[in-house]
């Protein structure tokens, strides 16, 4: 639960901005009657809403693992995100609809002016809160927030260019500007939505997250041990803000428990100290093979039976296999 407390905090801040935007952009809409800005609104419909479902989301995440979910409630966590990201699909859509019927009937922009200072307001306010929510979400591994975050960015942006195009149709006058940013608007609505709902399926899916495990698998490499003889079968899941890490390491076989518990130990002391405390392992420890002393460089071995030949470097490629590491080289 107090892994997700700051994320929860954020999110708190960041669903009333939204609720104050959304009024915002609402009455810039009623002062200009512009068809961009009331898709800048319909997108703060999506931001309240959304940022209810992931207020929820991260509350039920946060709850204790127990007997029906003994893998915790992150997953929760990755609907909130693609029910967001349905949520803004479906109004870039929206959008879509309105600017073709203001094409086909048009209206004249009101009040340009007023409406760009509301504009600039709501933008710079957006472009905060989803620097920080992108900022805790990333501290705290939680997909909701982030997703929350980057969607707030991406609206700020939009907002930027929203504001630079009226002010474009005020110097000249070109009503049709108004209708064509909306659409435009609209297109990026549709691409952010997707990129959203495809990382929650991705989620779901436990896809394999290759950034996330190339930084581990770099991690284990720069600090890696003589006595960490082999390290296969390595898997990482993320439920919310939790990593679940699976592997098997190889060790010499004449080592006891306790000393096979300490080198355990090593390796999560060294993982937690790069992605926090909300890591859970499940460690299989293996004894070393005849056939293992071709890579391993424990020099002080008293029962080597053969040559040491090569290191071979751990990739996230043969990490993943569920198999000992072993030469094909003999030596002579």
């Amino acid at each position: 639960m107090d892994s997700y407390q700051p994320a929860i905090k954020v999110q708190r801040y960041i669903t009333v901005i939204s609720i104050v935007l959304l009024i915002v952009k609402f009455w810039a809409y009623w002062l200009t009657h512009s068809i961009s800005i009331l898709t800048d609104a319909l997108e703060s419909i999506v931001n309240v809403t959304a940022g209810i479902i992931t207020l929820l989301s991260l509350i039920v995440a946060a709850k204790p693992r127990d007997t029906s979910h003994p893998y915790g409630h992150g997953k929760a966590e990755f609907i909130s995100a693609g029910i967001e990201g349905t949520l803004i699909v479906l109004a870039g859509f929206f959008v879509f609809y309105q600017a073709i019927q203001k094409f086909l009937e048009p209206k004249p922009v009101q009040q340009i002016e007023a409406g760009l200072w509301l504009l600039a307001f709501s933008g710079l306010i957006n472009l905060g809160a989803g620097w920080w929510g992108v900022k805790t979400g990333k501290q705290s591994n939680s997909a909701g927030i982030t997703a929350s975050g980057r969607h707030l960015m991406s609206d700020a942006l939009s907002t930027a260019g929203l504001i630079l195009g009226l002010w474009v149709l005020k110097l000249t006058g070109w009503q049709w500007l108004d209708s064509a940013m909306a659409i435009l608007f609209g297109c990026i609505l549709v691409i952010t939505g997707y990129k959203i709902v495809r990382s929650s399926l991705a989620g779901i899916m436990d896809e394999a997250d290759d950034k996330l495990l190339e930084r581990l698998v770099s991690l284990l490499k720069t600090n890696r041990k003589t006595d960490w003889i082999d390290l296969h079968n390595l898997r990482l899941i993320k439920y919310g803000n939790r990593l679940h890490i699976d592997c098997h390491l190889t060790l010499p076989w004449y080592y006891d428990l306790h000393e096979a518990h300490d080198r355990v130990d090593e390796l999560t002391g060294l993982v937690r100290s790069e992605f926090g405390d909300a890591v859970e392992f499940f460690i299989h420890t293996d004894g070393c093979l005849p056939f293992c002393c071709k890579i391993c460089r424990k020099e002080d071995c008293k029962v080597r039976q053969e040559a040491f030949y090569e290191t071979i470097e751990w990739t996230t490629e043969n990490l993943f296999q569920n198999k000992k590491h072993a030469t094909n080289h003999s030596v002579g």
